[in-house]
């Protein structure tokens, strides 16, 4: 029998229970994965919590992992037995063995381990279209970055770096600001510390930024919208800290004809040939060293309620890896 960790009922990470599965063959157009290496991510302890409801209980949670193909369905042409994959975005990762639709499967390069691909796809991705996408960054660029230091925040670092943009990045304590400069950003902000409203207008010379990439949430609005220049962007896409409480619209004419978003990965990858480039370009910075994919945590899969509870206490930084 396979294992997984699962969701009997919306909770804390005491939710999270080591169950035998069955998992059964492939159908048409699937595969059966064994997973070696499984990403941990901040939308996983919404699933758990009920923030983001799961279509049935129990569930299998976990959006992100990499392993070997193990059987292919009917109507499979495009992967074989023994082929070396990786996804993001597919609910169901918490688990040693699983079904997945392999058209959500991207081929890994030699050069790329089992690790760093769990540790990288989703939060990657995730940065590939923030950047080149929902505002389409270029050297002359100047963004604002809340938790610059997490597994997103030091892949943005570096990507920051590698397009020539000018990166000010928000952390959470000293040992955090180091790392997300060693990384690339290019001002750090301890927002524990210092205001970080005013430190960006003060970096930006009374200016402000054109971009803001915020996945912490309640504790950083409205404030963020008073980081940006007029015309600028808010990039809404996670809620660490709480969902941000509904607005009036005119908040954003009244800070400077702002705009807003709330962007998801599943929607910039939703067609196989958008999941491609993005993989495709993730895998190319990776592959050139321009990004270095940390790993700064690993716990066994069946552990997972423990890798929850130091996440959401802020005590991780990079990317979090769980083990089959």
């Amino acid at each position: 029998m396979a294992h997984a960790i699962r969701v009997h009922a919306y909770g804390g990470p005491e939710a999270l229970q080591w169950d035998e599965v069955a998992v059964g063959d492939p159908g048409p157009g699937e595969v059966r994965l064994r997973q070696s290496a499984v990403g941990l991510n901040y939308i996983d302890t919404y699933h758990r919590t009920g923030h983001y409801k799961l279509a049935s209980l129990p569930a299998v949670i976990g959006m992100e992992g990499a392993g070997t193909v193990e059987a292919v369905g009917p109507g499979v042409t495009d992967l074989k037995v023994g082929d070396r994959v990786a996804y993001a975005g597919a609910l169901g990762g918490y688990a040693d063995e699983r079904l997945i639709a392999a058209d959500r499967l991207v081929k890994l390069p030699p050069s790329i381990d089992d690790r760093t691909a769990a540790a990288m796809m989703l939060q990657g991705m995730t940065v590939r279209y923030l950047l080149r996408e929902t505002y389409p960054c270029t050297a002359k660029t100047v963004l604002l970055f809340h938790a610059a230091a997490g597994g997103v925040g030091l892949i943005a670092c570096q990507w920051a770096r590698a397009i020539g943009a000018t990166m000010i990045g928000t952390v959470g304590s000293d040992e955090k600001a180091r790392l997300a400069k060693e990384h690339g950003c290019t001002h750090v902000i301890n927002y524990r510390t210092e205001d970080y409203v005013a430190r960006v207008k003060e970096i930006t010379k009374g200016e402000g930024c054109d971009v803001v990439y915020d996945s912490v949430g309640k504790d950083t609005f409205p404030s963020s919208l008073d980081c940006l220049k007029p015309k600028g962007m808010w990039v809404s896409f996670g809620s660490a800290s709480g969902p941000v409480p509904p607005f009036e619209i005119a908040i954003l004419s009244a800070k400077g004809s702002l705009y807003a978003t709330r962007p998801t990965l599943m929607t910039y990858t939703a067609r196989r040939a958008d999941l491609l480039a993005n993989a495709a370009d993730l895998f190319q910075l990776v592959g050139s060293g321009a990004v270095k994919i940390v790993v700064n945590h690993t716990f066994p899969l069946r552990e997972a309620a423990s890798a929850h509870r130091d996440l959401e206490a802020r005590r991780t930084t990079g990317s979090v890896v769980l083990i089959p």
